[in-house]
């Protein structure tokens, strides 16, 4: 009988993107082969456990970070593959989240929003947050649009993140009078979910009104932290379960001798999950954005244009001309946008039949659900769960 794998993941598992990673690689392991795995509770900077040599693993996936993680792991003498992308090692390949492509699909939401004026906050100093805004400042600089980016006293290199994060809550009133300088509507990309639920708490605080001030989106679709927010936070999902299958496909590679990629496995994520913290529409007429808003608040009710209608107070010519001269659409195919965003959201991120995902979009039956899947997106939500599993693995 084959000998298991011994496999050590020196990966973080207290926020949402660790644990996918973990979710990725038990996924490829089960698929692929027998591996037994050493991992246990850990921050991103904790040293390696002092007994991993005596486990003797056949090979390591980890997050690298600090200089001190390189020479515990090099001195195992065993194939690594780093999932963290700080650092470019020899002989240690990396598989890591495209964060260019993180930064167009948070831009391309916004601007959705029919949005004119955008900003970034971040931690300046922490290596994906500066990633993060270089592109984020490029790819609106293309647009024409203008952008602020939070301005901050820089963090060390090595600072701990959660370290980082404790410390801006002491400037909280330097971000208050920041955000209160912005135009608005505006916009604003976080660097992260925790950056974001920072920024939301001191928009509460100051009487800043999200979404419709200030349109807010995240990184990393912690569920928990996203819904915890007050309204719920928008977030890109950075397939963290896809980096951590393809690390374990890799790892698998050089396990078998064969030679890693010299250069970094970028995973592009696809999914931004819409919730509250971005449900505006940024248009100077006032009937039409309340429209909006109220499609997004029920979009999971079986809504018809009366209750639009009701709700905005005007008649139905009036709304459809106003639509018609704001958006180019009818308040009928905003809605059905809306929606179909809705199912493909639950098509992607839940496991939930289609009979329930009819249910909780407001269909009535499984089959209107189908049929209008079918005839706005082109293929099945079968079809279309399908495909976006494959994307995953």
């Amino acid at each position: 009988m084959t000998r298991r794998r011994r496999v050590a993941l020196l990966i973080e598992s207290s926020r949402a993107f660790g644990r996918d990673l973990l979710r990725g690689i038990a996924t490829y392991a089960r698929a692929h082969g027998r591996w037994s795995f050493f991992h246990q509770e850990r921050a991103v900077r904790d040293p390696a456990p002092a007994r991993l040599a005596d486990w003797q693993p056949d090979g390591i996936i980890a997050r690298i970070e600090t200089t001190r993680h390189i020479e515990q792991i090099r001195r195992l003498g065993v194939p690594v593959v780093d999932v963290f992308g700080l650092h470019r090692l020899e002989g240690i390949p990396s598989v890591e989240v495209d964060q260019e492509t993180v930064v167009r699909l948070a831009v391309e939401h916004l601007r959705q929003r029919n949005l004119r004026h955008f900003a970034f906050c971040g931690y300046p100093g922490v290596f994906f947050s500066d990633a993060r805004s270089h592109h984020f400042t490029r790819l609106i600089a293309e647009t024409g649009h203008d952008i602020h980016v939070y301005q901050t006293a820089r963090h060390c290199p090595n600072t701990d993140l959660s370290l980082v994060e404790m410390r801006s809550l002491r400037r909280a009133g330097h971000l208050a009078a920041w955000l209160k300088s912005l135009p608005k509507p505006i916009g604003l990309m976080a660097c992260n979910d925790m950056r974001a639920l920072q920024i939301l708490e001191v928009c509460a605080e100051h009487g800043i009104a999200v979404p419709d001030e200030v349109a807010i989106i995240g990184v990393d679709n912690d569920a928990v932290q996203c819904e915890l927010c007050d309204p719920p936070l928008s977030s890109v999902d950075p397939a963290a379960r896809r980096v951590g299958c393809e690390a374990a496909a890799l790892l698998d590679r050089m396990l078998a001798d064969q030679r890693p990629a010299r250069n970094p496995i970028l995973i592009k994520p696809s999914v931004v999950v819409s919730r509250e913290s971005t449900a505006v529409l940024a248009v100077s007429d006032t009937h039409v954005a309340k429209a909006v808003r109220f499609m997004h608040a029920r979009r999971g009710e079986p809504i018809r244009t009366a209750d639009v209608l009701r709700h905005t107070g005007v008649s139905r010519s009036t709304l459809e001309r106003r639509f018609l001269c704001a958006l180019g659409r009818s308040p009928s195919a905003e809605f059905a946008r809306v929606r179909l965003e809705h199912v493909r959201e639950l098509l992607e991120r839940t496991d939930l039949s289609l009979r329930a995902i009819a249910d909780r979009a407001g269909f009535d039956h499984v089959e209107s659900m189908c049929r209008f899947f079918k005839r706005h997106a082109g293929q099945t939500p079968g079809a279309y769960r399908r495909h976006a599993a494959a994307a995953e693995t």
